[in-house]
């Protein structure tokens, strides 16, 4: 089966989870052809893969002369219906004022584009790895070609921008990857929704992330390593880590922070306002900034570390804090967004509040004192991440979205069916177990 994968500014920072769930669609006889809106800034990503990607990836903009005369082939295939699709679909946000309005019509060409790429390359379906603006553009191509598409929500329906009905309730299916987000879509696009909704949270390739060296934990004499990956961006509370070294070191205890990600444009000063915050709280020799760095790089400073730290204001569910886990290194965490979903406290992980360096601070040194406990929580990590957030799980989601029997097929994760009537039960439930209630509306992932 081939579709299109459609991913926005690919290939990006934080994309190598798609570029591991593409390796395993493939595996259950699916073959994605990758098109994005544009390409990223150059250096932004360091993925030894992310050349070759880039090479093969179809880029919707600029708009080139080519693209527009396809794009005026396939307006007029679609004949008056398609045109009265578009129109209506056009009109029907409500929540577009006239200036997003206007916006929104260089995306109804760019929806004509895909709908073309999806006849000549025979896609049987595009599915889209974003909720913002690509959603828009595959709705204009659906609804000019009749070509379907899926969603993946990743985060918050806030941050994807408006038209958010109108993406959904044309879409045929839709994937998110928390039983959080889950509820926020039935409580503001309810009435609106694609016939198939399902849970399936993002993963890592375990059998990547394998320490060559055993976990060691950090003495009390010792420098604490604390390393932490994530965009540098107000949102992943990078600040508040540099606080935690400043406290650390006010209670006597030297540690070193590397944090790894870059900025996610060149206009932003938040790198700036790190390197500033780490001279004013004299640490700014413990605090190391390493940009966007390649996986092998990542794992490489995870097997040196002490701590994985995230001090995120609202982390959607964390394929960062999943690779930590997956390495066995224990990990601190704020509690905010779909992270409970991921780290159970005092299990597998420690969970602290959202702004709150000194709990933070206080964790690592439970850790430091306890050593026998950071080995602990840090092997039942891996036992976390290989048991429910392998990548494989996802594939399996969307392969079976795509209408692929997986029966006879290798499978790494297990699919259970609620409908919407059972996401009170969800709520009620405690934040990682698995409703059992069996029912044909909305496919959950759960641990095998």
């Amino acid at each position: 089966m081939k579709i299109g994968y459609f991913i926005p500014e690919f290939p990006g920072q934080t994309h190598a989870f798609f570029w591991r769930e593409m390796l395993a669609l493939q595996e259950l006889g699916v073959k994605p052809d990758v098109v994005s809106t544009r390409q990223p800034k150059a250096g932004i990503a360091a993925h030894e893969w992310a050349i070759s990607s880039a090479a093969r990836t179809t880029y919707l903009v600029p708009l080139r002369l080519t693209m527009f005369v396809a794009a005026g082939i396939e307006i007029l295939r679609a004949g008056p219906a398609g045109w009265i699709r578009v129109v209506q679909a056009f009109f029907a946000a409500s929540d577009l004022s006239l200036t997003q309005r206007i916006r929104t019509l260089p995306l109804v060409f760019m929806g004509a584009v895909l709908a073309r790429l999806a006849r000549k390359r025979g896609w049987q379906q595009i599915h889209v790895h974003s909720c913002a603006n690509a959603a828009n553009v595959a709705m204009f191509a659906n609804r000019l070609s009749g070509v379907k598409y899926s969603l993946t929500l990743h985060g918050p329906l806030k941050d994807y921008g408006p038209n958010q009905r109108n993406k959904w309730r044309h879409a045929s299916a839709a994937v998110v990857i928390t039983r959080q987000l889950l509820q926020e879509v039935y409580d503001q696009l309810d009435g609106n929704l694609p016939g198939t909704l399902r849970i399936a949270p993002m993963g890592v390739q375990v059998e990547r992330f394998i320490r060559t060296i055993s976990y060691d934990s950090c003495a009390t004499d010792q420098t604490v390593r604390l390393v932490s990956c994530g965009r540098l961006n107000v949102c992943k509370g990078h600040d508040d880590l540099i606080r935690t070294v400043a406290i650390l070191k006010q209670r006597g205890v030297h540690a070193e922070l590397r944090i790894a990600g870059t900025t996610d444009n060149e206009a932003s000063k938040y790198r700036k306002e790190l390197r500033d915050l780490a001279r004013v709280h004299a640490v700014a020799s413990q605090v190391h900034l390493l940009g966007s760095i390649s996986e092998d790089e990542v794992r490489k400073i995870l097997s040196e570390a002490h701590v994985f730290a995230l001090a995120s204001l609202a982390e959607p569910l964390g394929v960062a804090i999943m690779e930590a886990m997956a390495m066995g290194v224990p990990v601190v965490v704020t509690r905010g967004g779909g992270v409970t979903e991921l780290v159970r406290d005092g299990q597998d992980g420690i969970l602290v509040d959202v702004r709150a360096p000194a709990q933070i601070a206080d964790a690592v040194q439970r850790l430091l004192n306890n050593p026998e406990e950071a080995r602990a929580l840090g092997d039942a990590a891996r036992q976390r991440i290989k048991r429910a957030f392998h990548h494989r799980i996802s594939a399996e989601t969307l392969a079976e979205t795509f209408g692929i029997e997986l029966t006879g097929l290798p499978r790494r994760g297990m699919h259970e069916m609620v409908s919407a009537a059972d996401l009170d039960d969800l709520k009620s439930a405690e934040a990682n177990a698995i409703s059992e209630d069996v029912r044909p509306m909305v496919t959950t992932s759960a641990e095998n």
